[in-house]
């Protein structure tokens, strides 16, 4: 597990996914069997590993990636570490005969990541990378909407999300300095578009086109060790996607992201689905929807203040199972496919389509224009 030390290798794969997924003895698989996962923590800062290890009772930890890679009893190799360097980890890992699983964005530009789409192809291991957004609760209730037809003909799509980033001078940032210097892998466009790709594909259907507006609202920010430095990367993203269902009808999708929004809604992240026959708005964890039976009918009037209550008028859709972490789930979702020797549904190739929507966005807001997004064929 390379890159532990960082805040979501450490919080959401290692102590919310594999360490559970070892105290319960291992994943469960159809005929009954488990099979047992045991973490080697990678990364540079070998004192911080051995903190880790000896807190969570892992027994080996290394400073040497490429060893433990091509270590014999090695299986799998998790990177979560920063976006520049993941490539190269990545390819050595597919060509050493390991199977892979990976935050994303998987490379920094598009030729990249097709490139590992390619070798995942060449070597026949098992790739996944994260895809959590499509295991949160809220999204879990919106999509089974969708299948259920719901919505009957979908229209649109609008999603927020972001909040406020101090910029480190007075109350130190709650996200890592890198995030905001170009150079360093960073950006929100590069970060999220990747996120929004599957999240488009996995609620919607196919993007077709991109028109983006990038900014670095707060151009002067000040790193974890209280020195000032310029934010070369854009803190805050809008983007407007044209999209087509599997059944070939036009949605209209925009999407607002920004480290630079205070917070007035329900969740950092909302989506809300309209549609001929119904809406519905889903978070993380909530999702409410309203059918065209029970949609009011409001009139409008500047001159009179508004008296309806209309958050109350939505009916929240309940889970009807339990539903545990999402990035557990995928979790237990790849090893399982490792164990079965088939491809993970949500792959290298999925991927690419992310760095390929991050890559267009930045083109879109540089040259002012509405750009195709291109089918990826290896």
């Amino acid at each position: 597990m390379n890159g532990v030390t960082g805040r979501m290798g450490y919080r959401q794969h290692l102590v919310r996914s594999i360490l559970p997924i070892r105290e319960q003895g291992g994943v469960e698989l159809p005929d009954g069997s488990r099979v047992q996962v045991e973490p080697v923590l990678v990364g540079r800062n070998e004192e911080k590993l051995r903190e880790l290890a000896k807190k969570h009772d892992v027994a080996e930890y290394t400073t040497d990636l490429d060893g433990i890679i091509n270590d014999a009893d090695t299986d799998i190799v998790f990177d979560a570490a920063m976006t520049n360097l993941r490539p190269e980890t990545l390819s050595k890992a597919m060509r050493a005969g390991k199977h892979v699983y990976t935050e994303k964005p998987t490379a920094e530009t598009l030729a990249e990541a097709v490139e590992l789409a390619r070798l995942r192809e060449e070597t026949g291991v098992t790739a996944g990378v994260v895809h959590d957004k499509l295991y949160l609760p809220g999204l879990v209730k919106l999509r089974r909407l969708v299948d259920e037809g719901f919505f009957g003909r979908i229209l649109s799509l609008r999603g927020e999300f972001g909040y406020w980033v101090f910029e480190g001078d007075i109350q130190p940032a709650q996200r890592p300095s890198w995030n905001y210097r170009k150079e360093d892998g960073g950006g929100m466009t590069t970060d999220m578009f990747c996120h929004w790709n599957y999240v488009l594909e996995g609620i919607i259907g196919s993007v077709r086109t991109v028109n983006a507006q990038t900014v670095t609202h707060i151009p002067r920010r000040w790193d974890e060790q209280g020195k000032p430095y310029d934010a070369t990367a854009d803190d805050a993203a809008y983007g407007i996607f044209e999209m087509e269902t599997p059944a070939g009808d036009p949605v209209v999708a925009q999407i607002n992201s920004s480290w630079a929004v205070r917070v007035y809604r329900d969740e950092l992240v909302e989506f809300q689905v309209d549609g001929t026959h119904g809406s519905a708005v889903a978070g993380l964890f909530k999702c409410v929807s309203q059918q065209r039976a029970n949609t009011p009918k409001p009139v409008w009037n500047p001159d009179l203040p508004t008296t309806e209550k209309f958050r109350e008028q939505w009916a929240e859709v309940p889970a009807n199972t339990e539903l545990e972490n999402g990035f557990r789930l995928q979790w237990e979702e790849f090893l399982r496919d490792v164990v079965a020797g088939r491809p993970h549904r949500f792959d290298l190739l999925s991927a690419a389509r992310g760095v390929q929507l991050a890559e267009l966005g930045l083109r879109s807001s540089a040259e002012g224009r509405r750009l195709d997004v291109p089918e990826i064929t290896l």
